[in-house]
């Protein structure tokens, strides 16, 4: 997997030299069954005001349709599939403005980065990385990021994507979000994928509701967005993923994230792991409910049970 090598691999093992390939270009390409199915940015140049982070775009179906959208003109912040948090006791890691409880969304210079340090595994299906997130050059954060894709059949793959964040201060910190301080509604922050616009809104649905008011916020196993084009249908990959909140939207632009801090700040103790795993199926064409429940009971087939995690 580097930014110049496409072609299919065993699941395997790395040519030598590939890690420096890839840490040349400042990108990798993720391949599911012999086809490049994403781009992984872990070195970006971008604005201090973007929160600078790695991201996966595009991304596409296996039959090349893109599923990502990089800085669009409504929210330049918004970088294909990433993990981005607006709040960590202050620190923006999301890109934009932050909101302020009694002001509103305000521009503030408080905009962190997260900084590719070393892969600890790094293949054509996927890899481990390790990053810091820092604000002003202080580590608030590590976090040991896995990828990896994963075929389910001639038209779909998926996405797994696990998150590992570990506070390396000596003091707590907190994820919050626009809603905990102020704003209903508003508790985005996690995993978080920004599809393209299409000519119309992208159908969003859960095995039990229907619509973007209906499925936003609510705390469902599974959860397809749907367009002529294409379908993602984005599954918690472990028991305490699957009690965060999805965010969605569909009418003002398509995006889907697994909320970290919905309600309540979630406390990020010094020393004690936060875990998260989200995976996505990545099909052609329109799923309705009946396949898109098959697609995600696939998934959950890939994330077999395991022991509760930390209550984090």
């Amino acid at each position: 997997m580097t930014g110049q090598r496409t072609g299919p691999a065993a699941h395997g093992t790395r040519p030598a030299g590939a890690d420096r390939d890839a840490e040349a270009a400042g990108a990798a390409v993720l391949t599911c069954g012999g086809r490049p199915v994403a781009r992984y940015e872990h070195r970006p140049d971008l604005p201090a005001r973007e929160s600078p982070r790695p991201y996966l775009h595009p991304v596409r179906t296996l039959g090349g349709t893109p599923v990502t959208e990089l800085r669009p003109a409504d929210h330049v912040h918004h970088l294909g599939v990433s993990v981005a948090v607006p709040d960590v006791s202050g620190t923006n890691f999301w890109g934009g403005r932050t909101f302020v409880r009694g002001r509103g969304p305000t521009e503030l210079d408080n905009h962190g980065v997260q900084r590719h340090l070393r892969w600890s595994r790094l293949a054509e299906d996927g890899f481990t990385e390790e990053i810091a997130w820092l604000r002003d050059g202080r580590t608030l954060l590590a976090e040991r990021r896995t990828v990896a894709a994963r075929e389910l059949d001639g038209t779909c793959w998926a996405l797994d994507l696990t998150t590992e964040l570990t506070n390396t201060c000596d003091e707590e910190l907190s994820v919050g979000s626009p809603a905990t301080n102020g704003r209903p509604g508003a508790g985005y922050g996690g995993f978080f994928w920004r599809p393209p616009i299409g000519p119309r809104p992208p159908e969003v649905f859960t095995a039990d509701a229907e619509g973007e008011e209906a499925v936003h916020g609510s705390a469902a196993p599974w959860l397809a967005m749907a367009s002529d084009a294409w379908t993602l249908v984005f599954a918690g990959g472990t028991a305490r993923t699957r009690r965060d909140p999805w965010f969605v939207r569909a009418a003002e632009y398509p995006g889907v994230g697994s909320a970290l801090a919905w309600e309540r700040r979630l406390p990020l103790p010094p020393g004690q792991p936060v875990v998260r795993r989200v995976v996505t199926a990545v099909a052609d064409g329109r799923l309705d409910r009946d396949a898109a429940a098959r697609t995600a009971g696939r998934l959950a087939r890939l994330t077999p049970p395991a022991p509760e995690e930390a209550p984090a």
